[in-house]
């Protein structure tokens, strides 16, 4: 059975609670941001290392681990990011964060900048997020007016400003060096790793911590629960709460935060999302968000439970955790899950996706500009009528090509989504393409039929 376990979204969608520095304190906001800047910083870093807290941006890297790579003793000044471009189709969970609860958000964020002390935050938020930014500056002011922002945080002698930045709709900033391009006012090209590592080299050169808006949500969680109470929640291996955004084919779409391994995918998508439209079925999905590997509603996987034993679970049988996900060979990405049921034409919504990345593909690396438009010319063809047997092959093999020779993951993240499309579909991409040559199709593409607007 499906139940939600609210933490980050504790105030999400609550009647009478509105974005407020007046509501967020009468809940106790602030308190625990009163009580850090008292802590010692060490203790503080050790507490997020013990709760083994991965990040939920998307890579899931160990927020602690994170935080304990910076160059300490470089002795230049250390900068904290929070990443909230949310550019992943599927994915909208920070956005409610911003809009309906901001002071959360900062308060994670002051949190964690006093933790690595950082003197100077920054906030990269999505260039379509126009009210998100205004409400996160008005949220700031408030916060600066009242102490918790500023000089002197808290009657402390601690300060630290927090300065909003938005983007310009760009995919690939939501990966960290892309980010810290463009933030630094460049051109947002992801950097090669090493010498780029954002904690020794991030932000104009200095060391620098991202996460994004969840992450650092969970912050003051941390800090106040304690770092060995927060790792006992869900599973030992990914603790904590996912917030997990359903859409596509399902009843009821929508965000929803549950407690990592205590339900399945299929409890989610029947107990909370109420199923497939009426008279459908599931089909597949794609479980955190379009970059991720694809998964066929009938697939079986074997599965090792955490005491070592193995067990065959069936997709609608997989915990929501990200180990889980792992071992059925795709990942957790930013939790959000595509649902497509037995309506969707797999040739026509991989030509969409494909599409997309090949329009965000920043073009720095030459397999991904040039595989990338490659992808997306051959699924066009292939969804328009004009597909050949032999461009199955071709597709994967541009795929192939791509994985493993970019220098950020964006490369992967449009091949992935081919290489299982057209593994686990092969036979609907040979019978859509067989019966287009049966009534005499011809290799026709119209550019514009497969794009998001």
């Amino acid at each position: 059975m499906a139940i939600e376990n609210r933490i980050i979204y504790k105030h999400i969608d609550v009647e009478g609670w509105n974005a407020s520095l007046e509501k967020y304190m009468s809940d106790g906001g602030y308190e625990v941001l009163a009580e850090t800047v008292k802590r010692d910083r060490a203790e503080l870093c050790a507490e997020m290392e013990k709760s083994k807290l991965k990040g939920r941006g998307g890579a899931g890297f160990p927020t602690g681990m994170k935080w304990k790579f910076l160059d300490r003793k470089s002795g230049k000044p250390i900068y904290l990011v929070c990443n909230a471009d949310e550019s992943e189709p599927g994915t909208c969970k920070d956005r409610l964060i911003i809009y309906q609860d901001p002071h959360t958000l900062i308060e994670g964020i002051m949190c964690a900048a006093y933790a690595v002390n950082a003197a100077q935050a920054f906030i990269y938020i999505r260039g379509e997020y126009i009210n998100g930014y205004r409400i996160l500056i008005n949220a700031i002011e408030e916060a600066k007016a009242k102490g918790f922002v500023g000089k002197n945080v808290c009657g402390s002698d601690y300060s630290c400003e927090i300065t909003v930045c938005r983007g310009a709709g760009c995919y690939v900033c939501g990966e960290e060096t892309g980010l810290i391009s463009s933030l630094a006012g460049e051109r947002a090209y992801p950097r090669i790793k090493p010498p780029y590592f954002p904690a020794v080299m991030g932000l104009y050169d200095c060391p620098t911590v991202v996460n994004n808006v969840e992450t650092l949500c969970w912050v003051p969680k941390v800090f106040k629960l304690g770092g060995d109470a927060v790792s006992k929640i869900g599973t030992p291996l990914d603790p904590g709460t996912h917030i997990w955004g359903v859409s596509g084919q399902v009843q009821k779409p929508g965000r929803y935060e549950i407690e990592t391994g205590s339900c399945t995918l299929g409890e989610l998508l029947y107990d909370l999302c109420g199923g497939p439209l009426a008279g459908r079925r599931f089909k597949a999905v794609i479980p955190g968000g379009s970059s991720m590997k694809i998964l066929k509603w009938d697939e079986k996987f074997i599965i090792k439970n955490p005491d070592g034993s193995e067990i065959e679970r069936r997709v609608e049988d997989i915990p929501l955790d990200a180990v889980s996900f792992q071992q059925c060979g795709t990942a957790i990405g930013s939790c959000g899950i595509i649902v497509m049921d037995n309506t969707v034409d797999m040739p026509e919504a991989l030509a969409n996706l494909s599409a997309f990345y090949a329009h965000e593909s920043c073009g720095q690396c030459t397999p991904c500009r040039e595989g990338t438009m490659w992808m997306s010319r051959l699924t066009k063809r292939i969804a328009s009528g004009g597909g050949r047997i032999e461009d199955v092959d071709l597709l994967k093999s541009v795929a192939d090509n791509i994985c493993g020779r970019t220098i950020c993951a964006l490369g992967e993240g449009a091949a992935w989504p081919v290489q299982s499309n057209v593994a686990k579909f092969r036979e609907e991409y040979l019978q859509k393409i067989s019966s287009q040559i049966a009534q005499g199709g011809e290799a026709r593409v119209d550019n514009n039929a497969y794009r998001l607007i």
